[in-house]
């Protein structure tokens, strides 16, 4: 079972694919404050403070998956 809800997990996936937080709540289709409710909750659950660190904590804890030769945001 994953520390984070399907949906953070698709928001973080996002972030970590390069999306801004507009692009992730058109691509999920909801609003921008759904975005950052799920990204507070998000940085919350792995005891982070910015999208990078989420990401990259995700990614170690191997709930995503990212492509490392791409930036993230």
């Amino acid at each position: 079972m994953s520390i984070l809800t399907p949906r953070e997990l698709a928001v973080v996936q996002l972030l970590g694919s390069g999306c801004t937080y507009e692009q992730v709540a058109l691509q999920l289709g909801v609003s921008l404050h759904t975005v950052v409710t799920h990204i507070k909750n998000a940085y919350r659950k792995l005891d982070v403070h910015n999208g990078r660190a989420a990401v990259m904590r995700a990614a170690r804890l191997g709930l995503i998956q990212i492509d490392l030769g791409k930036e993230i945001a």
